[in-house]
Order: C-alpha cells, then structure tokens, then sequence
C-alpha cells in the first residue's frame, strides 16, 4: 500500500521503534503542511492510506471527493470532528480509530499551572538578559509567582484526564472543584471531591481553571466571555484541551481587561499559531504548541496503534473501524 503520514513538524516519526511495522509499505512522510483543498489534493491523490497526527489536518467532504484512490484513514488517538464521516463511508473510505493514554496531557496541564504559577519562564528568559529575579521590564508588571498549597484548583470535566489532575492538585494541598455534566459532578462526589454549586460559582471560586472537555457541537463555545470575567484577577486559565470550547475572542478580550490574572494555553483555534497572534503579545500568557501529546511514549502508543490498526485491517480484522458502513461500499 501506498501511505501517507501528515503533519509530522518535527520530522520523528522515521525515528519511532513502530515505524518499523511499515517496512513492507511504501511510506511518505510530510513534515509540512499543506494548507487548502487544491494543495491537499495535489499531496494526496495518489495514496491509499492517510495517516493523521490528531487533528492537525481537517478531511473535508472537499478533499475527500478528490482522493479517489484512498481507502483508509488511520487516526491516532480519536476522531474529534476533523474528518467528514459521512463523506468518508459514501466513499468506501474505512476510518480506523487508535488509542490514546491520559497520562501526557495530564502532566503537561500541570508543567503549564506549575510554570504560570511561579512564572518561571519570564524568569529563565529575562535572566539571559541579564535581569536578575524579573518577570518583566515594566515595572507593573515584574511581580511575584506564588505557590498553590491551599489554593483552589477547578477542573471542568472530570474524566481519565481530570482525574489525573485532580490527583496532582491534592499532592500539592490543594482544595479541588469540579464541574462538569451531571455524570462528572456525580462521580466526582463519589470520589469525596467538591462539586460547585453552578457554573458561575466554579469559575468565581477558582484561583486556578483547567479545561478537560472533548470538543463537540455541546461543547463548542461553552466557555463564555462573562465566564471568564467572574474570574479572580489573580487566577490562572488553563487550556489544554481544544481552543474551540472558548466562545471566539472571549479569552483575549478577559486577558486584556484583567479578569483572569493571566493563562497558560497549549491550543489554539488557528495551528500552527502565528507569530503574530496577539496571545503571543501579552505578558500574562503562557503559550506552548500544542506538546500535550507531543512527547516519545506517547508517539509510540499513538503510531503503534495506527500502523497496527492499519495491519489487522488489511488482514481482515475489523475491530477499530468507526464506520463499518464504509466497508459495504468496498465489496
């Protein structure tokens, strides 16, 4: 089979020790990425077999009806909105889902509060500069970081991911605070963990706010501007789940008026982020490139999966297919 691998920035993929399930495949890697239709078209139209790091390419009805020679997208990790499945099974086009783990983005989220809290990144980087212990070169803004022993941690979306979180904040005494939908908040009250009363109370209550929400059309936007504005001045947002469960524009327009204190994001609506976003500007954010899933082990799970996923399919096995409609256009 001919496949395609996309999206890989850092050119690692060749490095991974499951690469070597391929080895009997002819396998292009694309390190850059292709932006519109035409462009992916002109990529892809000779392959039979797209493999996707996450979401960084969207599969749209578009694309998908100028690739008649594809017959399998191999997803690491889940699907989450960013192909056309009913495009994909019109076509005969097998989407095979991967695996994931929680561990990666869970210690990423709490590098990102740890960082943000002591603000040791502006740190680091005026001490290069020759400033020593400055956060800034403006005065009002060279302030102190502070710790989180008794501060409240607030987790929207108590999953695989919140859990893990939630198991952090404690480590470093602090007091946890869910909120979620009612399958969260109940098994979150099982586990002995508070649960706000409302919406309005988690985000006013907590000094320090993660997201961990899978993006869907219920999710979307969930996170309004006045949300984020019953915020403490001196609390932390933190985002790295999808940028997309913001309403569009609330989060900047909350930095900039000081309600929270500042964010520490790892997702962004547009990726790769420009240099010219104006997050990128502000000194009360942390930004990084969306590394929640971006280290060795999880490549290994990820890429495993997906190549072995392409293998059994090939054989015959169809336990990760996600639209099994498709195959009936195949036969």
């Amino acid at each position: 089979m001919k496949i395609a691998i996309l999206d890989d920035y850092q050119d690692q993929v060749r490095n991974l020790n499951v690469t070597a399930l391929l080895k009997d495949h002819e396998v292009k890697v694309f390190n850059n990425t292709a932006r519109g239709v035409g462009q992916l078209a002109l990529r892809l139209s000779n392959y039979d077999v797209l493999v996707l790091i996450r979401e960084r390419t969207e599969i749209s009805s578009a694309l998908l009806r100028k690739l008649p020679n594809l017959k399998i997208i191999s997803q690491t990790g889940k699907v989450s909105g960013h192909i056309d499945v009913e495009q994909a099974s019109k076509q005969g086009v097998v989407i095979l889902e991967g695996s994931g783990d929680p561990t990666a983005p869970a210690e990423l989220t709490w590098a990102l509060i740890m960082a943000a809290s002591r603000k040791i990144v502006p740190y680091a980087s005026h001490l290069k500069e020759g400033g020593w212990q400055r956060t800034s070169m403006n005065a009002e803004n060279n302030l102190l970081g502070c710790t989180l022993k008794g501060k409240v941690l607030g987790i929207w979306g108590y999953g695989k991911i919140g859990k893990l979180i939630a198991g952090y904040g404690k480590a470093f005494g602090m007091q946890i605070l869910v909120w979620g939908r009612e399958p969260s908040r109940d098994q979150a009250k099982k586990d002995g963990v508070l649960v706000a009363e409302s919406k309005q109370d988690f985000f006013a209550r907590a000094d320090v706010l993660s997201l961990h929400l899978r993006l869907n059309p219920a999710t979307e936007g969930i996170v309004k501007r006045e949300d984020l504005a019953a915020m403490k001045p001196d609390a932390l947002f933190v985002n790295t789940s999808r940028a997309e469960l913001v309403e569009a524009g609330a989060l900047l327009a909350a930095l900039q008026e000081g309600r929270p204190g500042q964010a520490a994001l790892d997702v962004f609506e547009e990726e790769p982020l420009a240099i010219s976003s104006p997050l990128l500007r502000l000194e009360n954010v942390l930004a990084t490139p969306h590394l929640g899933y971006v280290e060795k082990n999880s490549y290994e799970l990820y890429f495993g999966a997906a190549f072995q996923n392409i293998l059994d399919y090939a054989s015959g096995n169809m336990k990760s297919v996600l639209n099994p409609e498709a195959i009936t256009k195949t036969n």
